[in-house]
């Protein structure tokens, strides 16, 4: 761990910030979108398969080790960066409320979340289309055997993406820059842009749900909440939605090894999130 109070510091965390961006663009623009335009021509569940387990590993050594290298540089500066946005004048309002209330209120939105969310998907049962934000229908699983994958990623990319883009990156930027504006803006930003082989609609929904897992951090101080609530975006995504409209769970892949495309009618705007490709 860097020393917050060296003069160094600072230099040092710039350098490593513009060393991870240039990789992670680069591996986004020369790998990911390729990657996904090839995983989309797969008509066999076997080759679907073999593409989801290859995200699944290289998620969690990519954003496992990137939260733990990045960490191990600005860990100093994850308790005065959260500090400083609990200091926030809406994050403060929400943290004095009475915790029944707060609690009370967040287990209501919850609930009404689920009620709408169940409720649009038995709509969209009957009428057998997938509403899709952004180019994501072709990752939704097909059989109960992807279906198994697709949970496995959601948690995966619950726990590794939140360690990275709420915790890791933010207390790297701010540890260089020294502004928490900066790093929440920078942190959320470069989540959305991440998403970019989803198209706009991928990238503004993904910068979305970004900013509201920074704030569920923020306001509760617990980063194991962003990573709950991830988790559960993804599942949304990668296994409610498969199995209440295509009922995929019924599906043996073993036995249907070629499927058919899935279909989808984009929409502008949800604060859905899905999977990305290799976990980001």
């Amino acid at each position: 761990m860097l020393d917050p109070a060296w003069a160094f510091t600072p230099p040092i965390l710039w350098f490593a910030l513009a060393a991870m961006l240039a990789w992670l663009v680069i591996r986004s623009v020369r790998k990911d979108r390729r990657e996904y335009q090839r995983f989309k021509r797969y008509r066999t569940t076997r080759k679907r398969q073999q593409m989801f387990r290859k995200w699944l590993l290289e998620s969690f050594l990519t954003f496992g080790g990137l939260a733990l290298v990045l960490l191990l540089l600005a860990s100093g500066f994850v308790a005065p960066l959260l500090l400083e946005l609990q200091a926030w004048p809406v994050v403060s309002d929400v943290r004095s409320f009475d915790p029944a209330i707060l609690w009370g209120v967040i287990g209501g939105l919850v609930l009404g979340t689920v009620g709408v969310t169940v409720a649009a998907l038995l709509a969209a049962r009957k009428e057998d289309e997938l509403t899709a934000v952004g180019d994501i229908a072709a990752m939704l699983p097909r059989n109960r055997q992807e279906l198994r994958l697709g949970a496995l990623m959601s948690i995966n990319a619950g726990i590794f993406e939140e360690l990275v883009f709420r915790l890791a990156i933010p207390a790297l930027v701010f540890g260089a820059s020294g502004s928490a504006i900066l790093a929440v803006v920078f942190s959320v930003l470069l989540f959305g842009a991440l998403h970019i082989y989803q198209g706009v609609a991928g990238v503004v929904g993904t910068a979305v749900v970004g900013g509201l897992m920074m704030f569920a951090y923020a306001a509760s101080g617990l980063i194991i909440v962003p990573i709950v609530l991830h988790a559960l975006f993804d599942l949304r995504s990668l296994v409610l939605i498969p199995m209440v409209v295509k009922r995929v769970h019924l599906v043996d892949g073993t036995k249907q090894p070629y499927l058919p495309r899935p279909t989808a009618k984009p929409v502008p705007v949800d604060l859905g999130d899905s999977e990305p490709v290799a976990g980001h």
